[in-house]
């Protein structure tokens, strides 16, 4: 939409994934409704707007990875496949009316904290945006990390990233590359080799693979659940008590041994090539990385036109892809599935806090928040799926919805006292983050013996929480006012507070369920 920002707002939120729509829902449920979202993209969606490649789905069961609030709806599959979930997204922004706050098409390029003025100062390319609280929600998977090697420039051929996917480019009967063995790839290969003359997998780090039960929700079974009260929430609390066992096993590294065995008896049994299988054997710890889950990735590396290359790409000539042990193979689509540059947040570059620094030079390569929400020296800064917040096993929708329930009653707390900010002491923030670090220690992430996208250029793991969902759930759940500096009252000139709607005017879901 080619409609300019308001002058001023009361909460502007950047990103409308996932965590941007969210946000938007849960505020104007509080009684929050001068907020404004900027995407940039043409539509909402996140990363699910923008990884459109074959085979794209989700590894997280469908009923935990949704919206809390949205228990009724009926998933096709366990796992959903993107165009079903970014449709989820579309359908729940336009069930709970939040389009007139989106504004699609907008970019952000940078922010100022105003300290006489007690706001943000957010330059977009739409004009300038004044906003008493900023949300930035544009999340971890954002950054393309591209393969950068030697004459990748001039390669002889369409160049698609897993996330910047080109549908015009046919696959059919053509000699296809695909760098990477990380999620992507164990998605895109499957689909790719079902069409393609051939397929070489350049693979740097083998990967622990559990399958993937991935199966159909017939309708039938989807009219019995909402017939059944309570069916479809005991589902989901079943898939996040499994869920949580995983997290258990990457937290104590000799449980994860158990995982490990039933890895290897799905390579076992999948792949009956002893080298193949030799080749595809982690020699790290289970959860170390990402744990990857497949039931068709294996037998796609079994076919006879695909190839498996156990070696890192390190030059492009021509039509030709280089490995670091000399295998040169040509090739006439070359795939990326080199995931993100997770630890990136591409505002960090350009938000100034109250010293006149950047978020990334206050960081300093070492992402880290208090609660992985809130930053000192960022004053009404609010990071959705911040650092050390994730896992290996958890749902992102879990943590997103605990963070939005703390944004919220920060909110509700500078309207009761009358202040204009709020900003976390540096001590607490420091002596959350020691204590996290420390914990992360004994577990699987940091001792399993791998590097991983988990940790930071500066060598600190800033990406995953140490203890249970359920812990960081309820640490989010109150907001404890010691931890912070309050700012001075709000100015008769600044924005009112906004109080809760009554009771009859509070956002509800279509069949009230909330």
């Amino acid at each position: 939409m080619q409609v300019r920002p308001p002058k001023d707002v009361r909460v502007l939120v950047v990103g409308a994934g996932f965590s941007g729509i969210g946000a938007a829902i849960r505020l104007r449920e509080a009684g929050f409704r001068d907020v404004l979202i900027l995407e940039q993209g043409p539509q909402l969606g996140g990363t699910w707007r923008e990884n459109t490649y074959p085979g794209a789905a989700c590894d997280v069961p469908s009923t935990l990875y949704s919206y809390s609030f949205t228990p009724d709806t009926a998933w096709s599959r366990v796992f959903a496949g993107q165009p079903e979930i970014h449709a989820y997204l579309k359908a729940t922004a336009e069930r709970y009316g939040i389009g007139d706050m989106l504004r699609c098409g907008v970019r952000v390029r940078g922010a100022r904290w105003d300290q006489e003025a007690g706001r943000w100062l957010v330059e977009t390319s739409d004009g300038l945006c004044r906003a008493a609280v900023l949300v930035v929600a544009t999340g971890p998977w954002h950054v393309p990390h591209r393969l950068d090697v030697p004459g990748i420039e001039d390669f002889d051929g369409p160049v698609l990233h897993t996330a910047r996917w080109d549908h015009g480019v046919d696959l059919t009967g053509r000699r296809v590359t695909v760098v990477g063995s990380g999620a992507s790839a164990v998605q895109v290969v499957p689909a790719v080799q079902a069409r393609a003359a051939a397929v070489h997998l350049f693979q740097r780090t083998p990967q622990w693979v559990l399958p993937k039960p991935d199966l159909p929700l017939p309708a039938a079974l989807n009219r019995l659940l909402d017939r059944l009260p309570g069916a479809r929430t005991a589902l989901r609390g079943g898939q996040y008590a499994l869920q949580e066992g995983f997290g258990y096993a990457f937290r104590h590294p000799r449980v994860a041994r158990l995982l490990e065995a039933g890895a290897r008896a799905h390579l076992r049994l999948a792949v009956p090539d002893r080298t193949l299988r030799r080749d595809l054997t982690p020699d790290y710890r289970l959860g170390c990385k990402r744990l990857l889950t497949s039931s068709t990735f294996y037998p796609a590396l079994a076919q006879p036109h695909v190839r498996l290359h156990p070696t890192a790409v390190t030059a492009v000539r021509g039509n030709e892809v280089v490995g670091a042990d000399g295998t040169a193979v040509r090739t006439d689509v070359l795939i990326e599935a080199t995931g993100f540059r997770v630890g990136q947040l591409p505002l960090a570059r350009t938000l100034h806090g109250t010293d006149g620094r950047t978020l990334d030079e206050a960081w300093g390569g070492r992402p880290q928040a208090y609660l992985g929400t809130t930053v000192s020296g960022f004053p009404n800064l609010f990071l959705l799926l911040g650092p050390n917040l994730l896992g290996g096993s958890t749902s992102a929708i879990t943590v997103l919805e605990a963070q939005l329930d703390y944004l919220v009653s920060a909110l509700a707390h500078l309207d009761r006292g009358g202040h204009r900010s709020l900003e976390v002491h540096h001590a607490a923030q420091a002596a959350h983050n020691a204590s996290v670090q420390e914990a992360l220690a004994t577990t699987v992430y940091n001792s399993g013996g791998c590097t991983s996208y988990y940790f930071s250029s500066g060598g600190r793991n800033t990406f995953a929480w140490p203890w249970s969902t359920g812990r960081l759930v309820r640490r989010l759940s109150r907001l404890d006012p010691a931890s912070y500096t309050w700012g001075p009252p709000v100015h008769p000139v600044s924005l009112p507070a906004q109080p809760g709607p009554p009771s009859e005017e509070r956002v509800a879901p279509a069949h009230g369920e909330r």
